[in-house]
């Protein structure tokens, strides 16, 4: 961490160093943090607005809640990174607040931080003299006199503004993505600026306007369940009761004409336009999806003003009805996103023990590859948690381990023997094409390292993973025996041993030529109220049971695994078999077995 925050941001790495010293290494307790910082934002929001339109309650209340509820901005519960993005957005939104109070010098050094922790609301300081605007709009003096007082208030804000600006110039520059406008522009001026409007229209409709159209994508009952379904029904109806309340508590105050909603509307469209920069300067992409839409978090202030105040030209029932099924069908959306992450962790926890069972320990600078199964998480963000449990004594920036998704890492050759360097900035690895473990991973079937004489031809596997032409890569000899790996408590207590663990056990076994082992595992495993999930599972056993002897065994799961899929299945099959034939002592019971395989599953010689 700390060399990563040598090369980006380094301000904000204080801010970790008093978070992480004080909280625990608890996921519970970070969510309930991340969910507290958004919560005090969208408070202090409402606190400004009711100091800018005093009579407009209602207006404050919704602004906020549109902010607390954005559904553009999916990753709440990423709540170890976002936590600290909502701190510094407070610092941002407190010093507003700070300086219409005037308490000049907390809202300059809250500012400070904001401008020099993190680059996503740094231009929305901008906003700020437009705010001071606002908050004179009654005076009855003249407009110059009133654009005076603007630039008095204004003026050490902006000082403090211009030495971020030479702090970030030249004293620290975030390294960027490669990528200059500038030298674009050089390039193909035309072709650019058009790619640049084109940029900006869009992410101003993805943040302002598709966004809330994801509050209509409802459960399934086939694929949520009704529990899920019945819950989302409730969090909704509860967010949709508590809305009413709010708007009626803040109904009680005067309400005025809608011309002083304009400057609302204009500072929601300003603050959106300010939100971008950062983005389309650098042509960092900004989308809906998992992990783009985190740009979305520079859009949230803008785009919940724009629409508060849109509303407010609305009649008073027309307006409250809308903000209460907003409320409540952004909630629902809000929960189900909950509900994925929560579905994620549990699919993540449940491949890393399965990898641990299958492989005790490995040897360093082994590469992991796996199929993009996960909704939430990066690879590389994998990556770490596998150091954290094959490597955990290793606090150096030498990294271990690597676990990659094929589809993510073009600049990966799926060719053996090729030397393969990757900077994580917080660390470096070196490895070879060589020393490489391949895993499909789709539950409910179980984690499966792929066999290269098998699993290339195996059409179960999506094409899209590119798993079946890295299955040729993958090899049992990075695999150690012995137990070296230890699941941090983060992941829980070890799971209850069902038809996975004995799966995985029994391949460890066949990898060590122990076939007694595999057969006795296979015994225990298909005595369990449990059954496997893909025909493949079954093939450990297929081979264990011929090795000992026990052709007939071998024949039925071989039947068994064949009546999933003649077409898929079959020459899977038959691969397997060869390899039987192969490693085999020549019997009359093995030749009856061949005959029998040969016939059954139309294998050719």
């Amino acid at each position: 961490m700390t060399r990563y925050f040598s090369t980006s941001r380094p301000i904000w790495a204080y801010l970790y160093q008093v978070t992480t010293a004080v909280l625990p290494q608890n996921p519970i307790v970070w969510q309930v943090f991340a969910l507290f910082w958004r919560w005090l934002d969208a408070v202090v929001l409402w606190a400004i607005f009711i100091r800018l339109f005093p009579n407009r309650r209602s207006f404050a209340f919704a602004a906020s809640l549109f902010f607390l509820l954005y559904p553009g901005f999916n990753q709440q519960w990423v709540s170890y990174l976002y936590a600290h993005f909502f701190i510094v957005l407070f610092f941002l939104l407190f010093s507003w607040y700070a300086m219409l109070r005037r308490w000049t010098m907390p809202a300059l050094i809250l500012s400070a931080l904001n401008l020099l922790m993190l680059e996503y609301f740094f231009l929305l300081e901008l906003a700020r003299p437009i705010i001071i605007w606002i908050s004179l709009r009654d005076d009855p003096a003249e407009t110059r006199e009133k654009i005076k007082r603007v630039l008095k208030v204004w003026t050490p804000y902006l000082v403090v503004f211009l030495l971020a600006i030479g702090y970030r110039a030249f004293v620290f520059s975030h390294p960027g993505f490669g990528y200059s406008l500038a030298d674009e522009l050089r390039k193909a001026p035309l072709e650019t600026t058009g790619q640049l409007i084109q940029t900006i229209v869009s992410s101003l409709w993805q943040t302002a306007f598709a966004a809330w159209a994801l509050m209509f994508k409802f459960p399934s009952l086939g694929a949520d369940g009704p529990r899920t379904t019945m819950l989302y029904g409730f969090v909704a109806a509860a967010a949709g009761a508590l809305t009413m309340f709010g708007l009626w508590k803040q109904a009680q105050g005067q309400e005025r004409g809608g011309r002083e909603i304009s400057w609302a509307l204009l500072l929601g469209v300003v603050l959106m336009l300010l939100g971008g920069p950062p983005f389309w300067l650098t042509n960092v992409p900004i989308s809906l999806g998992f992990p783009a839409n985190r740009a979305t978090l520079s859009f949230m202030l803008g785009v919940s003003l724009f629409f508060a105040g849109a509303l407010e030209y609305l009649p008073a029932r027309i307006r409250y009805a809308v903000l209460v099924i907003v409320a409540a069908l952004a909630s629902g959306r809000q929960f189900l996103w909950a509900n994925e992450f929560r579905r994620d962790w549990a699919s993540q926890k449940n491949m890393f023990w399965q990898m641990t069972w299958r492989a005790p320990g490995l040897e360093k600078k082994t590469i992991v590859l796996v199929n993009e199964h996960l909704l939430y998480y990066a690879d590389n963000s994998l990556g770490a948690a596998l150091n954290w449990i094959y490597a955990p004594e290793n606090h150096t920036d030498d990294i271990d381990y690597v676990l990659f998704y094929p589809t993510n890492r073009r600049n990966l050759s799926l060719e053996p023997n090729v030397p393969f360097e990757y900077d994580f900035i917080a660390g470096s690895f070196k490895g070879n094409t060589s020393q490489v473990l391949v895993f499909h991973y789709s539950p409910p079937k179980c984690l499966r390292l792929l066999d290269p004489e098998i699993d290339s031809i195996n059409r179960l596997i999506p094409d899209e993973t590119l798993l079946r032409d890295a299955a040729s890569l993958s090899s049992t000899a990075p695999i150690l025996s012995e137990q070296t790996s230890r699941m941090p408590d983060v992941y829980g207590p070890e799971p209850s041993h069902g038809w996975c663990y004995y799966f995985e056990k029994a391949d460890l076994a066949r990898q060590n030529g122990n076939w007694d082992e595999v057969v006795r595992l296979g015994e225990t495993a298909f005595a369990l109220d449990d059954h496997p999930n893909d025909p493949v599972e079954r093939f450990v056993f297929i081979e264990g049971y011929a090795h000992v002897g026990g052709w007939k065994k071998a024949v039925e799961l071989s039947v068994e695994s064949y009546k999933v899929s003649k077409n898929y299945v079959g020459p899977l099959l038959c691969k397997l078999w060869d390899r039987i034939e192969r490693e085999t002592k020549n019997t009359s019971e093995r030749e009856s077995a061949l005959l029998q395989e040969a016939e059954n599953f139309e294998c050719k010689p």
